[in-house]
């Protein structure tokens, strides 16, 4: 893994650049306008005044992480739209199926970097304990990993 690099599938590329879009042509020149009205009226004091500065510093900062995030862009291939090619080991962007040791219920995970990991929807990080536990893992191998509950093991069912 890359220092500093940012791992993201070709739609969490275009969900950044979308959201950078919207920043600047939207909420920057909306927090610049609630500036500016505040100095016509002369009440460079007030809260609203501070709160149109605080939103765009807020705006300005968001830019520039989403600026350094796509800077640093690795795009990992979408595992789900690809056909035929079979991967055999955990990679990101691989899809998982994962078993309890202790369980007869599978779970199914999608491996992905941290700014697009959603665990609710199946999708986490390669940083996150199990994601970095599973990575270089092949469909059969026995994973241990630390959890704030203590030490769980799951077997890989398959690796797409």
């Amino acid at each position: 893994m890359v220092s500093g690099s940012t791992y993201l599938t070709p739609d969490g590329l275009h969900e950044l650049e979308a959201e950078i879009e919207q920043l600047r042509s939207v909420r920057r020149l909306e927090a610049a306008e609630r500036i500016q009205q505040a100095k016509e009226v002369g009440e460079l004091d007030t809260a609203e005044y501070e709160e149109a500065k605080n939103e765009q510093a807020f705006v300005d900062g968001r830019i520039h992480e989403l600026e350094m995030m796509i800077r640093n862009a690795v795009i990992i291939p979408d595992h789900a739209r690809r056909r035929g090619a079979k991967s055999t080991v955990v990679e990101v962007g691989s899809i998982v199926k994962v078993q309890a040791v202790a369980s007869k219920k599978a779970d199914t995970y999608t491996i992905v970097g941290s700014a697009e990991a959603a665990p609710a929807e199946g999708r986490i990080s390669n940083e996150s304990p199990l994601g970095s536990a599973l990575l270089g893992k092949k469909a059969g191998d026995v994973v241990e990993f630390t959890v704030p509950a203590g030490t769980q093991k799951i077997k890989v069912v398959s690796v797409r």
